[in-house]
Order: C-alpha cells, then structure tokens, then sequence
C-alpha cells in the first residue's frame, strides 16, 4: 500500500506542477519532471525507484509514443514533403555531427557522443503548436512546415534510435542470439510494422466496429499498441519504438479521433506524469558544479543546430528570410521526445548514469528557451507586415 501513497503524492503534485507551468508559459512536462527531482534523491528524498513505479512508468512511455505516432499526421506531410523534409533532415545533420563531434572532444566515447546528437535531433512539436495556436500562424505555410518536420523528424528520430539500440545496446533480450540472425528479426519487425500500417490495423479496427462491446475499439487499438510494443522488445528494440509505429498505424484509420479521445485522458493523467517523475527521480546535483561547463556549451549548441538547421531547410525551399527564421526556432524545443529518447538510450546501457544527468538538464534548459525564441520570430514577422503596410 505504501506505493499507492507515492502515487497519490504524484498524481497530486504533478497536477499542481502543470498548473503553475501552464500560468507561466512553460510546457507541464518540464513541471512534471521537476517534481521528480524535488520529491526525489535530488532533494527531499522522499520517493525512490521501486519495481511498481517502473512498471507505470514503462507503460507511460509506451502510451506517450503510441500518442505521438497517432497525432503524426501524415496526410499533412504528404502537402509539405519537400520543405518538411529538408528541415528535418538539416535539423537532424547539425545536431549529430556538431553536439557529436564537441561531446568527443569533451572526452566521451564515440558511442555515447552519437547518442548526444541522436536524443538531441528530436523535436516536441507540441510546445511550439501552443505558440503557434497563440498568433495564429498554424495554418501559415511556416506552420504547415513546421508540423510536417515535427513528423518527419519523429520518423527519423526513431529509426536512428533503433539502429543504435540494435547495434550498440548491450541489454537485449536476445544478448545471445547470432547478430546477424537478431538484425533479420528486426528487418522483419520493420516489415511488420509496415503490414499494420498498410492493411493489418485497418481491418481489425473494422473487425472492432462489429463487436457489441463499446470500448471495443479502444480496447483493439490499446492491444495493438501493446502487442507490437513487445514485438519490438522481443527482437531487441526499445518497447516505446514499437508503440509508436502502432499510433501511425491506428492514426490511418477512420477511428483515429475515437482511439485519440478514449486513451489520452487515462494516459496523461496517470500514467505519464509517473514516466515523467521517474526520469526526474534520476536527478542528484552530486558534479552538477564540475558538469556545468559541459551542460552550458551543449545546451547552447542544442538550440543553435536546431534553430540553424531549420532554418537552413527553409531557405533551401524557398522561404524568405522571417519564414525560414520562424520555422527554424519552431523546430528547437525538445521536450518529451528527446526526454524519453534519453531514457530508452540511458536502459539499453549507451548512456552512463552522469551523462543521462547532465542530458536532462540540458533537454529542460534547451525547450524553456524555445517558446520564447519562437515568440520573438513571430513578432519579428508582424513587425515587418505592419512595416510593409505603412
């Protein structure tokens, strides 16, 4: 019973966290997280890892990527492709090489600086939608851009994850198995989740339409997102990977908004929050001092390569000067995708416990700065409109 006390203690805290967070501007998943670090080791020790506490949390994680794969809106990439694509592959290019090469020169082995830029290409399109939704530019040709590049990143974000996970993660299921055998299953993964998008998902959401049970949709969709989750796991990938093939796949079926309406609402109040604290009970201040030079520089950088390669993407197809400025600081916050990307690398053993620290405090710092940086380059464009008016 002594676990449903700390839960009581999350559920309550985090609410009140994402409130404050809320009134000041800031995403509540950075509330949420600095929860964990107050009620954790970090500073009052009053909660600590347990085995109940993994558990919701890996199902948190699980559900929060079945989310993002099920808002990855496909049909608006398709219209922005060209433009979404170069931002992306820019912002995803000068994080890996840039915050991978200083990491190296920082004295870290070739895999961990890897994984820095690999967490660090991620974008939290959510965090820039609410600033976007504030001047009304979602419908702009920069916001389009920006959603669409959100989508393509996450894409690409998650298939740079598994080759690494696959090739370098030392805490496989399959430890054993023959590489070259293990590499096939996950070929084959690949190809599943291919099947499910394309035809497997569809009909057993139509098979669902039929069963005189009325969660039975939700409950097909929470199935598949589970089912293929431990598909992933069994062949030596990341559960949360398979979760989100399995949110693009029900988000190309006619009952997406259903699925979307019946399992966020449990997720976000319950089990997220937990996933979020989890990370934040992994926070001790012990060489936050010696750490600290390191953690401004690669904070700085986060948002640079970010900024700057949208940026360039956006100017190579075609936007002016402002837009291309727009779309590249729309493309800076990190949020819960490089938080749980940082995570899935810290278990599958390619991160050390100290760089997992000095990450999560570099994801915090890197989106408190993107909200504000995308609200000037909004300002700056209806500067230059009010400009050209008069």
């Amino acid at each position: 019973m002594a676990f449903i006390g700390t839960l009581i203690l999350i559920l309550l805290a985090t609410t009140i966290a994402g409130h404050f967070s809320a009134r000041v501007g800031i995403p509540a998943v950075i509330g949420e997280l600095l929860i964990g670090i107050i009620i954790g080791p970090g500073v009052l020790n009053w909660v600590h890892e347990s085995s109940a506490l993994s558990v919701f949390a890996n199902i948190g994680v699980i559900l929060l990527m079945f989310m993002a794969g099920l808002e990855s809106n496909l049909t608006q990439l398709r219209k922005v492709l060209r433009p979404a694509l170069a931002v992306a592959v820019c912002g995803v290019i000068l994080p890996v090489t840039l915050m991978g090469g200083i990491s190296l020169l920082f004295g870290y082995h070739f895999t961990e600086a890897l994984f820095i830029g690999v967490v660090f290409s991620a974008t939290s399109v959510s965090i820039s939608v609410v600033v976007l939704r504030e001047f009304h530019a979602l419908d702009t040709r920069a916001g389009a851009t920006i959603l669409g590049a959100a989508v393509a990143d996450d894409i690409i974000g998650v298939l740079l994850l598994s080759l690494m996970v696959a090739l370098i993660g030392g805490d496989s299921a399959h430890g054993g198995t023959n590489m070259g055998l293990q590499l096939l299953f996950q070929v084959g993964f690949f190809v599943a989740a291919y099947l499910l998008v394309r035809w497997i998902a569809p009909l057993l959401m139509r098979i669902s339409e039929r069963l005189l049970i009325p969660t039975a949709r939700t409950v097909t969709a929470v199935v598949i997102c589970l089912g293929m989750a431990y598909l992933a796991e069994e062949v030596g990938l990341s559960g949360a990977i398979g979760a989100f093939f399995a949110g693009i796949a029900v988000a190309q079926t006619h009952v997406k908004q259903v699925i979307d309406d019946h399992i966020e609402p449990i997720s976000n109040a319950f089990f997220v929050p937990v996933f979020f604290v989890s990370i934040g009970l992994n926070v001790t201040f012990t060489h936050f001092v010696t750490s600290l030079p390191f953690i401004v520089l690669m904070t700085i950088l986060a948002v640079v390569t970010k900024w700057w390669g949208g940026e360039i993407g956006a100017r190579l197809t075609g936007f002016t000067k402002v837009g291309s400025r727009i779309v590249g600081t729309g493309m800076v916050a990190r949020g819960e995708m490089a938080l749980i990307t940082a995570q899935i690398g810290f278990n599958a053993h390619l991160l050390a416990k100290g760089l997992y620290v000095d990450m999560i405090f570099m994801i915090v710092f890197s989106t408190l700065a993107a909200p504000l940086l995308l609200r000037w380059a909004l300002k700056g464009e209806s500067q230059d409109a009010e400009t050209e008016a008069n």
